[in-house]
């Protein structure tokens, strides 16, 4: 088997000015994965991750406020019906038996009279709070007031004085006049019988 033939001087010289004149080429090493390791101590850039707007909890629904309770209206108590003697002397509280016994029997002298004749209701009102007011004042205890009594037609009443007989013993119940009055009472037939009554004033204090 003939040896490899040298080469020449010239053939040796001439391969060198070739080769020089190459740059070798450099293989990449790929990674299984197909992407760059990173280099040592670099830093990594993560992916952003899009930020969760935080949703707010919504307030809890408020409880309708019931409204406050009305506070009872307080009535005043009802002041009981005016004194009017009883057959059984001394059981007015307030007077005494032998007060009382003279009282209904028309023995207490009187000190004031007031006739309400010929008045229209309001004026017969005002006269009668006035006068009671002024006897009061004056330290006076037995009134007389004149009412009227109611005329008769046959069976029927025409409502004349009648009809003060009727509303005085309810105005003498109102509280304007209970601070003045503590009993009343029917009069005496010599003192106008059913058509007038006695009223009995508490002692000034």
């Amino acid at each position: 088997m003939a040896g490899k033939r040298r080469l020449t001087e010239q053939e040796l010289a001439l391969w060198q000015a070739v080769a020089s004149t190459v740059a070798p080429l450099k293989r990449k090493r790929r990674k299984k994965d197909g992407s760059a390791k990173p280099k040592p101590g670099a830093a990594v850039v993560l992916p952003k991750v899009p930020e969760k707007t935080p949703v707010k909890a919504a307030p809890p629904a408020k409880a309708a406020k019931a409204p406050p309770p009305k506070p009872a209206a307080v009535k005043p108590a009802p002041l009981p019906p005016l004194l009017t003697p009883s057959p059984i002397p001394g059981a007015m509280p307030g007077i005494d038996k032998r007060q009382g016994e003279r009282f209904r029997r028309g023995q207490m002298p009187i000190e004031g009279k007031i006739d309400l004749h010929g008045r229209t209701q309001n004026e017969a009102h005002d006269a009668l709070l006035h006068f009671i007011e002024r006897a009061h004042k004056a330290g006076k205890r037995k009134l007389l007031v004149i009412t009227g009594k109611g005329m008769t037609q046959g069976n029927a009443k025409v409502a004349k004085s009648g009809i003060l007989k009727s509303l005085v013993p309810r105005w003498l119940n109102e509280p304007i006049f209970r601070r003045l009055v503590l009993a009343i009472s029917q009069a005496r037939p010599e003192h106008g019988g059913e058509g007038a009554l006695y009223v009995l004033l508490k002692r000034i204090k």
